[in-house]
C-alpha cells in the first residue's frame, strides 16, 4: 500500500508540472513506472488511461475558456485517430521501446529550441506515435505546430489537452485489442493524475507567459527524453 501512495504522490506531482505547459504528463507516468518496475505490459495502457483522466479535465477547462482553436484541432485530429488506433494496435519489447520513446523526446525538445521545420502530416505522425508509446501526443503535436508558425506557445498549449485526449482514446482502444492491460491500481493513481491536473492548469492557465511555457515544455521533454534512454 505505500508503494502504491508513493507512485500516486509522484504521478500528482509531474501531472501538475506538465499541466502548467499544456500536456497530460504520459512521459513522465512512464518514467515514474519504469523506476517502480511496473511490468512493461502495464506501463503503456495504464500511461494512456492517465492521459485521459488529466487531459480529459484540461479539454473540460479550456472549452469553459473557449480557448481551443476548433478549425486547427480537427485540422491535426481527425487524422490522427486511425494512426493513434494503429499504433496502440502495435507492441514494441523492452528496451526498444523506451530507446525509441526517448530519442522522440529528445528530437522534440530540439525542434522547441531550434523551430525546424517538420514533415508533412503532423498530427497523423504524432497520433501514430501516441498509440505506439502511450505518451498521448501532445509532446510532438505542441512543438511541431509552433515550428510551424501555426500558433504561439500559448495556444499551441491549449490545443494540446484536446488532442492528447482523443489519441489517448483510440490509442488506449488498440493497446487493450493486443492483449496488454491496466495496472491494478490505476484508478488509486488516476485521483493523483487529476489533483495534479486540476492545480497545474489554474497555474498555466493564470500564471505562465509565453516565453515560460516554451521554456518549460523544451526543459520537461527534454528530461523525459534522457531518462527513458536511460532508465
Amino acid at each position: 500500500m505505500e508503494h502504491t501512495f508513493l507512485v500516486a504522490i509522484a504521478i500528482a506531482c509531474v501531472s501538475l508540472l506538465y499541466a502548467t505547459v499544456g500536456q497530460a504528463g504520459g512521459t513522465a507516468f512512464l518514467a515514474i513506472m519504469a523506476f517502480a518496475s511496473f511490468p512493461a505490459a502495464e506501463m503503456r495502457p495504464t500511461a494512456l488511461f492517465l492521459n485521459i483522466v488529466a487531459a480529459g479535465y484540461a479539454t473540460w477547462r479550456l472549452h469553459q475558456r473557449a480557448a481551443i482553436e476548433r478549425t486547427t484541432l480537427l485540422r491535426v485530429t481527425l487524422p490522427s485517430l486511425v494512426t493513434a488506433l494503429a499504433g496502440g494496435l502495435l507492441v514494441l519489447n523492452g528496451r526498444v521501446y523506451f530507446i525509441l520513446t526517448g530519442l522522440l523526446l529528445v528530437a522534440a525538445a530540439a525542434l522547441m529550441a531550434i523551430q525546424l521545420l517538420p514533415a508533412a502530416a503532423v498530427g497523423a505522425g504524432a497520433g501514430f506515435v501516441s498509440g505506439l508509446t502511450g505518451v498521448g501526443g501532445g509532446v510532438f503535436l505542441t512543438p511541431f505546430v509552433i515550428a510551424l508558425g501555426w500558433m504561439s506557445p500559448r495556444r499551441a498549449a491549449a490545443l494540446s489537452p484536446p488532442f492528447i485526449l482523443c489519441n489517448s482514446v483510440m490509442g488506449l482502444l488498440g493497446v487493450l485489442l493486443a492483449g496488454q492491460e491496466l495496472t491494478r491500481d490505476t484508478a488509486f493513481y488516476s485521483f493523483g493524475a487529476l489533483a495534479g491536473a486540476i492545480v497545474g492548469s489554474a497555474i498555466g492557465l493564470r500564471w505562465m507567459s509565453e516565453r515560460d511555457t516554451r521554456y518549460a515544455l523544451g526543459v520537461i521533454l527534454l528530461f523525459a527524453g534522457i531518462r527513458l534512454i536511460y532508465r
